[in-house]
């Protein structure tokens, strides 16, 4: 495994970090998860006063990326007698009203995604005004200060597609499609871009529904059966790997399939060589390391990343990387 060779700025982060949380098999469910003891056992890493954290994300149906940074929230929240809370809603207004019942809560912290930051402003200026700390992780790290919160922890979404247009060239590529698989989300518009600034090739943006599989593989098979020249296939998220996979099977496309973001089977894929490479960012620590922080915040006044953003990506893994992460994957936890 390499760190980016365009990746720039990164803010040191040192954590201990226990890796024994299993992984949901929800996909991204909807609904609140209010285990009393943050997801098992909880209360007995240390011996500071109960707190209440709450985690609201963009997440969509289906969508196994949020069960990893669950799992490394719940895995924190064990450690640091935090009840934890999680809600999702992938459209803006919903998540926003989810942010605000838990600043009706008075919990003790909120951590929230910014994929469409504007939709976030007044619900985390009401947060700050109650006196609720807030960390944003995962997207729109560029609104983190200005809407309040103590820090940012992710990766910098640009320099991540950055990374990929690199890569893209050192493979020889010349005309990548970038699938796009939920529209007006910010973080995924920068990757794309990222990608066009330092590719040497051609990029063209292809957006579909995500959270429709038949719909996206339908949508990015009739885009190579169109452009016969597309040589690699960049997508956003790792389900859209697979789709873009199948969908290359069915039109007989030569392309290389490539993708941000790591799961199980998308290592699956890199060892069959359905898959070139992957971009990880860490989903496990943006969990952790925020249910960590909002604990050190508020038991010892501590702020990560000294007002910069913590980065927790990007890294490009590669078939060379599998027989690290294949355990790993299996258990949820990268």
């Amino acid at each position: 495994m390499h760190t980016s060779r365009t990746a720039k700025g990164v803010v040191a982060c040192l954590a201990v970090i226990a890796l024994a949380a299993g992984c949901s098999s929800s996909g991204g469910k909807d609904d609140e998860d209010e285990s009393g003891d943050g997801g098992s056992g909880g209360g007995t890493g240390v011996n500071t006063p109960r707190l209440k954290i709450a985690m609201v994300t963009h997440s969509g149906e289906g969508d196994t990326f949020w069960d990893i940074v669950r799992s490394g929230a719940k895995q924190a929240a064990r450690k640091d007698n935090v009840q934890f809370l999680y809600a999702n809603d992938k459209e803006a207004k919903g998540q926003a009203e989810l942010v605000q019942s838990f600043v009706d809560k008075k919990v003790d912290g909120i951590i929230v995604t910014l994929a469409k930051p504007e939709a976030m402003r007044s619900v985390l200026g009401k947060a700050k005004a109650a006196g609720i700390p807030v960390v944003t992780i995962n997207s729109g790290g560029e609104f983190s200060e200005e809407f309040g919160a103590l820090s940012h922890i992710g990766q910098d979404e640009s320099v991540a597609g950055e990374a990929v247009g690199d890569e893209l060239d050192e493979r020889g590529k010349k005309k990548a499609l970038c699938v796009i698989h939920e529209q007006g989300n910010v973080s995924l518009e920068q990757r794309c871009a990222g990608v066009k600034k330092s590719f040497g090739g051609s990029v063209e943006n292809l957006n579909v529904e995500g959270t429709n599989a038949p719909a996206s593989q339908s949508s990015i098979s009739a885009k190579l059966q169109a452009t016969k020249d597309i040589d690699v296939v960049v997508t956003l998220g790792a389900p859209i790997a697979a789709y873009s996979v199948k969908a290359k099977e069915d039109t007989g496309s030569k392309a290389e399939i490539d993708t941000f973001d790591l799961n199980a089977e998308v290592v699956k894929r890199m060892k069959a060589k359905e898959v070139g490479f992957a971009v990880d960012q860490q989903p496990y620590l943006q969990g952790y390391l925020s249910v960590d922080e909002l604990w050190l915040y508020e038991t010892n006044a501590n702020v990560l990343g000294g007002g910069k953003p913590v980065l927790t990506g990007p890294a490009i893994v590669t078939g060379k990387d599998v027989p690290k992460l294949e355990k790993y994957t299996a258990r949820g936890t990268r």
